[in-house]
């Protein structure tokens, strides 16, 4: 019954202190007014019968005291609420797009580019647990490594065990892009949001990865792509013939041009991550930018429920006139 319910002026609610307050003065007042009669011997008095109006002598005081407390809650407005929401909202869905080529194992990101991608993806992932996540990886081709899911121990393990050499080595941004957009493309959700992460150039794949943007474009899907590595030259990992490794020092080559034009096209953002703290500042930008795309407007409308008590008060308050003036008269009336 009180379920939902607020007071507008609660304060008013001390008020209640009140009531007790005037019982007490009821009761003191009613001793002191009690009858007495002169007469020699009250014995033959003790024995008299009580009538009911005796033992209803006090109704009319607690008559008033309840119509008191009613209209007390009056003022202070009890209310209810309804809400309405005009949107409809099931989340973000997001799919990261992620260049496994052999590149991405340069080491000016610690430990390497690929782990530090990793890494802060899985951060990412865990901060938005309301949102639908999914992976694409790239490199000579492309693979969908984890459909749409709102399961995000399962994109977190994904992503934990991605790797170079799953598919041939390359730089296929046009086909990384297209992939992930084809799994958002029927997609409901009020956010779409692909985040292309790449270290190199469009080198490899069947499809222009302006012809992809414009395809996202299309279905309303925001792409933020990501450049990863330092400018210069990078240290880079070789396998030897003879099963070891060697650190050579190779060019740092992006394509931020087309990566620009990818993300502007399509209302999203490029950046460029030559660290690690860059590369997590990076992905809190774009946590932050995608929490403000979505506005949910919310109607709150109050319903006063303080006309039931006000006509429960008056009531008791009639009911009392009319005891007093019939039932309960007395002389002094």
């Amino acid at each position: 019954m009180f379920e939902n319910i607020e007071f507008a002026n609660p304060k008013l609610l001390w008020l209640l202190l009140l009531v007790p307050l005037a019982i007490l003065w009821y009761v003191l007042r009613h001793k002191k007014q009690e009858a007495s009669v002169n007469f020699s011997d009250l014995k033959g008095m003790a024995k008299l019968p009580k009538t009911w109006k005796a033992y209803l002598r006090h109704l009319l005081f607690a008559l008033k005291m309840a119509a008191m407390a009613l209209l007390i809650v009056a003022l202070a407005r009890p209310q209810s609420s309804s809400t309405n929401s005009t949107s409809n909202i099931e989340g973000i869905d997001i799919v990261m797009a992620m260049d496994v080529s052999g590149s991405m194992l340069a080491r000016d990101l610690k430990p390497d580019r690929l782990t530090a991608a990793k890494n802060v993806a899985s951060d990412f992932v865990q901060g938005r647990p309301g949102d639908r996540m999914g992976l694409v990886i790239f490199s000579g081709e492309t693979f969908t490594q984890v459909p749409l899911t709102t399961d995000h121990g399962v994109m977190l393990n994904m992503l934990g065990e991605m790797k170079n050499g799953l598919i041939d080595d390359g730089t296929a941004i046009g086909d990384g892009l297209a992939t992930a957009v084809s799994r958002l493309k029927d997609s409901e959700a009020i956010s779409k949001v692909v985040i292309l992460l790449t270290d190199g150039m469009n080198n490899a794949g069947s499809v222009d990865p302006y012809t992809a943007a414009e395809i996202a474009k299309l279905y309303g899907i925001r792409v933020y792509t990501i450049g990863v590595g330092t400018y210069g030259t990078a240290p880079m990992p070789f396998q030897t013939p003879f099963g070891g490794t060697v650190i050579q020092q190779v060019k740092v080559e992006i394509d931020e041009k087309l990566l620009t034009t990818i993300a502007n096209s399509t209302g999203g953002k490029y950046f460029r991550a030559t660290s690690n703290q860059k590369l997590d500042e990076i992905y809190s930008e774009i946590d932050k930018l995608e929490r403000s795309k979505i506005e949910v407007t919310e109607f709150r409308r109050l319903h006063e429920e303080f006309y039931p008590l006000v006509a429960w008060a008056l009531a008791l308050l009639l009911l009392e006139f009319l005891l007093r003036k019939t039932i309960f008269r007395t002389l002094t009336d």
